[in-house]
Order: C-alpha cells, then structure tokens, then sequence
C-alpha cells in the first residue's frame, strides 16, 4: 500500500488515442504519444502494439513483469532503436528516423537501468555536459578566451550548482562521481538529465538499490521535479510502493503487449495485473 504522504488525488481524463492524462492536462497537446508502435528481432515482436500518451505535466509508470519489453520501449523512445512499425510523436512531431542525440534536442532524456557517469569527472564536469547545447560561444571566443567565453562558462557552473541544489548535491560539486555512494550517483545521473532542458523525462528503475530512506526522499523529488521544471516523467520501476504513491497514470506490459492503462487504484484491482505482475510480486515475498 502506497504512504498517503504520496497518494496522488489526480482525476484522469480520456484523450483521443484512449489513453488517460491529468484532468490538468486536458485539452493541450501531450508531451508523448505513441501509436502502434512495436519492433522485431528476427522475428521475435519485443514490443508490439504499444499505444501510450503521457500528458506535459504526468507523472507516468510502465511497469510490468522482467522481460516485459519496458526497457525496450525506453530504447523505442530514445532512438537507440528504430521501431519496426507504429509512430512516436514528441511534443506533436514524428520522431521517425532520428538519432539519438536528435531525440534529445527535441526534449526527451532518460537514465539507465546501469549507471552510466564519467566517474573520473567531477559531480559538476557531469552536470556540465548536458548543458553542452543550452550555453554557446563561438569558436573564436573560446581558442581566445574571449569574456563571451568566461561568461558563458560561469552560466554553466551557476546553472550546474542549481540543478545540483535540487538533491542537496553542491557541496559534492569538487568530488568525482565514481566516488560517490551508489544513491548519490543514481542522483546525479537524474541531474545530468534535467541539465538537457526535456520536456519528457524517462526514470529506468531510479530506486534501484536505494533503501527506504532514499526512496522515499526520490519520490518527494519526482514531484519536486515535476512541480519546479512543469515537465512530464515517465518511469519504470519494481518498487510498487513508489509507483503507486507517486504515478498518476500507469501502462502496464507483458510480453512487449499492453495489458492495462489505468490510475494507481484501477491497476493494482485489475485481474491481469495481479496476474501477471503484482500476484507474482506478492508470491516472490
């Protein structure tokens, strides 16, 4: 059972793709919709047929069972992979046929189910880099050390020190990120996201490894996130009770297939779901 401290009250309305969004996000134009969308290996449909909308300011879940295809769909997302049919609409454009870093540009970006930092960088040189494509100087300006330079490189420390506040971070600005505890480094990897200014962020299982503690200060931050930066969050995660406290609509999958879309309450009475996901989760115990 989800803390009460973090039940969310959300009324959830239809949109046109029969998905659901926050009664706040009625009306305007969802950060992320997918239609159909699906990929093959060899034949094997990993996903297939995953129709999802995600309103600009929702917090969302995709959950469901190991193996389920929700990574796959973060791959999908991100352009790591290229579906093999169905389309991915970003903010309204089709982001067919686009890179990675294209996906990005236009306002997506994610974590890792493995953390993937610079470890022998600083807390701040980590930061710093998704910040690679908001603060500009011209060639000229930087081989010279012009003032645009020095200006443009105080921006972007100021702005890492901000986004580092958001954890409590900045007096760890000077320490490298390999040296930090495992929580700390699933924490500065959410900040390195933010740094890249997205509209859609996707959390690959943030609690993982955290104790209750962490977990409970995570979830507080999912919500400040969302609150302070007026984006969406989409995540995956097995921590059913910080899907439950803090996700206003959720998608579950199993075997790359859409079982059920529903509000917190909704999913955890499905039959399906408990089925296939929650029940196995409550026998593992």
């Amino acid at each position: 059972m989800a803390s009460k401290k973090f039940k969310s009250n959300t009324i959830m309305v239809p949109v046109p793709s029969t998905s659901i969004v926050p009664e706040r996000d009625a009306g305007k134009l969802p950060v992320l919709e997918t239609s159909h969308l699906g990929i093959e290996f060899g034949g094997l449909k990993a996903v297939d047929d995953v129709n999802l909308a995600v309103g600009p300011t929702e917090i969302c879940g995709l959950i469901g069972p190991n193996g389920a295809g929700k990574t796959t769909v973060f791959n999908l997302l991100t352009k790591v992979y290229q579906p093999t049919h169905g389309t991915i609409l970003l903010n309204g454009k089709d982001t067919a046929g686009m890179t990675t870093e294209q996906a990005n540009r236009m306002g997506i970006a994610r974590t890792f189910q493995n953390i993937r930092l610079f470890n022998n960088m600083t807390v701040e040189e980590n930061v710093t880099i998704g910040l690679h494509n908001q603060i500009r100087y011209n060639m000229f300006s930087g081989i010279f050390r012009l003032p645009g330079y020095w200006m443009g490189e105080k921006k972007q420390h100021q702005k890492a020190l901000d986004l580092l506040s958001i954890f409590d971070m900045t007096h760890l600005a000077n320490a490298k990120a390999g040296s930090l505890p495992y929580g700390a480094q699933r924490r500065l990897e959410i900040v390195r996201a933010l740094a890249t200014h997205p509209s859609l962020l996707l959390l690959d299982e943030p609690a993982a490894g955290m104790n209750p503690h962490e977990t409970e200060e995570l979830m507080e931050n999912i919500i400040k996130i969302r609150d302070q930066f007026q984006i969406a969050v989409l995540l995956i995660e097995h921590d059913m009770n910080l899907v439950m406290g803090i996700c206003e609509g959720i998608c579950v999958l199993n075997y790359g297939r859409v079982i059920a879309k529903g509000t917190p309450d909704e999913i955890q009475s499905n039959p399906a779901v408990i089925e296939a996901y929650l029940g196995k989760q409550k026998e593992a115990k």
